[in-house]
């Protein structure tokens, strides 16, 4: 390089004003090749662009022949060229033929060159190129010109990323960044969207790329990692529950990361280059994401995400924006891809415009996705690189039924998709013809199909699905989605929003479930557990903290003064501890009366049958309670000791089982000895084959989310029940535990055209 010091400033200078001019891309694209080589005194400069086909092709060469320009082309892997994109990792080499991977184009006349650097053209860790300097005299280039030709390199990904060089492909060709790509997830919640991408925590882009003072950017850059390592010791100081465990380690390492000297050492030295110091740090972020995506070691590629969202913040930082506010004006069919996002940023969105949610990450009973099922939001989880691979705007498709995730479709695709989504439409239309049709069997046996709730924005799915009710309440989502504890104030308009939607229809309220996987960062008592799930958390935690369950008590019997109340509590293991709810509930009526409020005309008191142990004592507690409600998804997580959120053993084993639904059975009929309502309200009352199981062993009520309804309700009317039973009634009579429940229901329905 001929100036150390002014070399890439120089270099930077002359890039701007060639952007800046309104030249043809092939005449921009010559020049910046010819400038890249006079500036670094190389014989040779050459931009290699990677097509959607995974071809890189020659787009532009100072000293090669220029007639190889769009013929010259070399695979993902295919020489040195090839190995830099799939390696995203530069090749520095005094003598390129020697090295293993070196390959021949004779249409470029590039054996008289000897020594090479190559460097991977990189956005957002992605490879969208490779940028090429040689020379004929054996040398190795030195470490500043590795530094500056990959500043270079990004400057070209921005012109790449902005759709200018797409003029110059050839028909039927596309370039990489523009490739669709199909994605593979977990199915949180069923349905299908297409619509057009929108980032929940959008990257910033950075378009003010070469700077005029370097001394100011250091500054400035000094300035942000300041405020940046002063923001994260204050999060680390605070004690509550949010910053402890999972939390507070990655707080950790991203102190570690803010502090590290080799990290803010190539933040300095892209300044020194030219480069703003958002620009250097987005190519610093750039060049570290990449060289982790191809790291072997799970836990460090696991770490991508945290230097992501640190160098998100300090771009925040540097750009005076606090957390990204929603668009002002978002796609009024937007699919919101995000790595995580808390329940209440996703209620922040307009309802009516979204279409569909994808996740890096989630599990399907976290906060997020209960509130997406809750709304009827198609998603989808696990997929991951959903982010990086997106952009703000791109067409996408999600199907949550099957787990895909179709980026930039193709043509074809999102014509099969369209079709799918107008025959679900021409099938919910069916399923609204049903909606005022009597809820019984074929022959005549009435079934109450209730649906599930937990926010205001459910209610009015309760007339339009046509349900007889709402079977469970989840009244702990108003406490996930709030900053603090819902005061009682707030806690009774809510609940007396539901009994007004519901317009007589019974509802029965949950007490609130907190604990386990559902923690609220506001509240100070919880602690770590090693097995949240079977540890301090609903009913064992409302007791143990008997001013939370007072307030709510309180706040429901306000909320149905004049009409009847149903309180059901979660996870009950003794029955003694259905006596102390009642204390407190009637010592909540006394102080209620005692000062003249309206009380409910009639209370009635359930328990959810989620621990096994409540299986054996079925009869105590049928005696103790109003009515039960099985939760399903719990039980039998606990029978058969299946964690559901381990993605590696959540489908090892099946609920429609002949064990399990010999379980359920006890319990109808158990409710049926002693005149005690029975519900199921898990996920296995939303599905036609799994509910028709459960009408088949003796359930007469059943609640599922408000999408599942219609299908549920297509299957009952044309159920031959009594049929149904006897066929069920010999199958688990059966003493073979193995057989196959779910082809036995696929028989009966297609001997009966039962759709399923």
């Amino acid at each position: 390089m001929r100036d150390t010091a002014g070399g890439p400033r120089v270099l930077l200078r002359r890039l701007r004003e060639l952007m800046a001019d309104a030249l043809d891309p092939q005449k921009r694209l010559d020049k910046i090749v010819r400038e890249i080589a006079q500036n670094m005194v190389a014989e040779v400069c050459s931009l290699y662009v990677l097509r959607a086909d995974s071809i890189l092709e020659l787009y532009a060469t100072e000293g090669l022949n220029p007639d190889a320009v769009h013929l010259a082309q070399l695979r993902l892997g295919q020489g040195l060229v090839g190995t830099i994109a799939a390696s995203a990792r530069p090749l520095n080499l005094s003598d390129a033929q020697k090295h293993p991977a070196f390959a021949y184009l004779p249409e470029t006349g590039e054996e008289i060159y000897h020594s090479f650097l190559g460097v991977p053209v990189l956005r957002a860790g992605r490879t969208l190129g490779v940028l090429v300097v040689q020379n004929r005299t054996m040398r190795h280039y030195r470490e500043d010109e590795v530094e500056a030709l990959e500043t270079v390199a990004m400057v070209i990904a921005e012109m790449i990323a902005t759709g200018d060089l797409a003029r110059l492909t050839r028909p039927g060709i596309e370039l990489d960044l523009s490739r669709p790509v199909s994605m593979t997830g977990l199915p949180f919640n069923e349905g299908v969207g297409l619509g057009h991408v929108v980032l929940h925590e959008p990257r910033i882009v950075v378009t003010a790329l070469f700077n005029e003072d370097s001394d100011e950017e250091l500054v400035r850059l000094e300035t942000a990692l300041d405020s940046l390592r002063l923001s994260i010791d204050d999060m680390l100081s605070r004690r509550d529950v949010a910053f402890e465990g999972e939390h507070r380690a990655v707080l950790e390492a991203y102190r570690m990361f803010a502090n590290d000297r080799g990290w803010v050492r190539r933040l300095q030295e892209a300044i020194n280059n030219g480069l703003t110091a958002e620009a250097a740090v987005e190519k610093v972020q750039s060049d570290m994401r990449a060289r982790m995506m191809h790291m072997t070691d799970p836990y460090l590629r696991e770490r991508m995400s945290d230097f992501d969202d640190l160098a998100n913040r300090l771009l925040r930082q540097l750009m005076g924006r606090g957390p990204d506010a929603l668009a002002e004006i978002l796609p009024k069919d937007a699919i919101i891809v995000a790595r995580s996002m808390g329940a209440a940023e996703l209620l922040d969105y307009p309802r009516q415009k979204l279409r569909g949610l994808v996740l890096e990450e989630g599990a399907p009973t976290s906060h997020i996705v209960i509130v997406a099922r809750a709304i009827g939001l198609p998603t989808v989880g696990q997929v991951k690189g959903a982010v990086s691979m997106s952009e703000n705007g791109d067409a996408i498709i999600v199907d949550g039924e099957d787990g895909q995730v179709h980026l930039r479709p193709q043509a074809d695709v999102e014509e099969a998709y369209a079709e799918k989504v107008r025959f679900r439409a021409r099938r919910q239309k069916l399923y609204q013809e049903l909606r005022d049709r009597p809820t019984e069997t074929r022959d005549g046996v009435p079934v109450d199909l209730m649906m599930n709730a937990g926010l205001a924005v459910d209610l009015p799915q309760l007339a339009q699905s046509g349900a007889a009710g709402i079977g469970l309440f989840r009244t702990e989502l108003q406490f996930m989605v709030a900053a603090a504890f819902p005061r009682v104030e707030a806690q009774e308009r809510l609940y007396s929003e539901v009994l007004d939607a519901a317009d007589g229809k019974p509802v029965t309220f949950r007490t609130i479930d907190i604990g386990g996987d559902k923690v609220l960062p506001y509240f100070k008592g919880a602690q770590h557990e090693e097995n949240p799930a079977l540890g301090w958390r609903a009913i064992r935690l409302t007791l143990d903290r008997p001013g939370l369950l007072r307030t709510q008590i309180r706040a429901l019997l306000k909320a149905a003064g004049g009409r009847e109340l149903r309180m059901m509590l979660p996870m009950v293991t003794e029955v003694s501890e259905v006596r102390q709810a009642r204390e407190i509930i009637d010592r909540e009526v006394r102080h209620l009366s005692r000062f003249g409020y309206l009380l409910p005309t009639r209370l009635k008191l359930g328990a959810m049958i989620e621990v096994p142990a409540l299986l054996w004592q079925l009869e105590e507690l049928m005696q103790a309670v109003d009515f039960v409600s099985v939760g399903s998804n719990d039980l039998f997580q606990f029978v058969t000791a299946t964690d559901r959120g381990n993605t590696r053993i959540a489908d090892r084993f099946d609920p429609l089982s002949v064990p399990f639904l010999r379980i359920l059975r006890q319990i109808v009929r158990a409710g049926d000895q002693y005149g005690t309502p029975v519900t199921l309200c898990g996920e296995l009352a939303g599905r036609p084959i799994s509910a028709m199981a459960l009408l088949g062993i003796g359930f007469r009520s059943i609640s599922m989310a408000p999408a599942a309804i219609g299908p549920v309700k297509a299957m009952l009317c044309e159920l031959p029940l009594s049929d149904l039973s006897v066929v069920m009634d010999e199958a688990l009579a059966n003493h073979s535990a193995s057989t196959d429940i779910r082809a036995l229901l696929r028989d009966f329905a297609q001997k009966h055209n039962i759709a399923l």
